[in-house]
């Protein structure tokens, strides 16, 4: 009796330091540069996501944590709100209207008083935001049974997410496309389940927003190319 109440014992411990842990998550990115760039007093960015493809569509979510952890004071990095950019902005930016090259932003802001509606906003970098998260494999199998004792799942789930982002940053004074930033990030995550289920997540997503902000962040300081 004693051996199978330690035995049970060091169980729930492994359980329990299970909880909150994390899946492995392997990332890269990717940079290129084409002219310089540098901020000013005054100057803003702005993060729009490509909403184009019909297939799939870069999550909000997504758009707003890079926003967050891209926005720094110390740095001179302001952001402006997706929406109020749209909003004023409207109906250009709106995803049957948006350019999505060179010559199409040149055509835009050559359009009567699109650039006098940009300059309002003070933004002076636009990044677009195309990509999502998706489940690319997985298995296992996962019950769980309710009855007189009460309820339990039994079994081992996994799956595979990979988050892959490009980021395309286009100057709004210069109308070049100044450089493009990908990055992909791919985790394993898992499901053991005795009596209770324990999630072990691979956050990929949050991988691929902190990594790319990142970049980003150094892309829009450091100023000169050689």
């Amino acid at each position: 009796m004693q051996r199978c109440s330690v035995n049970r014992i060091i169980s729930f411990v492994t359980l329990f330091a299970m909880v909150g842990s994390s899946g492995c998550v392997t990332s890269r990115i990717e940079q290129a540069r084409h002219t310089s760039t540098g901020l000013q007093d005054g100057d803003g960015v702005v993060i729009l996501a490509q909403r184009q493809n019909v297939d799939y569509q870069t999550e909000d979510g997504f758009v707003s944590c890079l926003s967050n952890e891209l926005e720094n004071k110390s740095l001179g990095i302001t952001m402006h709100p997706e929406q109020e950019f749209m909003d004023m902005l409207f109906p250009w930016f709106e995803p049957a209207h948006a350019p999505t090259h060179a010559e199409g932003l040149r055509e835009l802001l050559a359009r009567p008083g699109v650039a006098e509606r940009i300059a309002e906003t003070g933004v002076r970098y636009l990044v677009w935001i195309d990509g999502n998260t998706e489940i690319v494999d997985g298995g296992g199998n996962l019950s769980c049974t309710v009855g007189a004792g009460g309820a339990g799942c039994f079994g081992f789930q996994w799956w595979e997410n990979d988050s892959t982002y490009e980021a395309a940053i286009w100057d709004l004074d210069t109308l070049e496309h100044a450089g493009t930033i990908s990055t992909e990030s791919v985790g394993t995550s898992y499901l053991p389940a005795i009596v209770i289920p324990i999630p072990i997540i691979a956050r990929t997503k949050s991988a691929a927003c902190n990594g790319l902000a990142r970049q980003l962040r150094e892309f829009l300081v450091a100023t000169p190319i050689d």
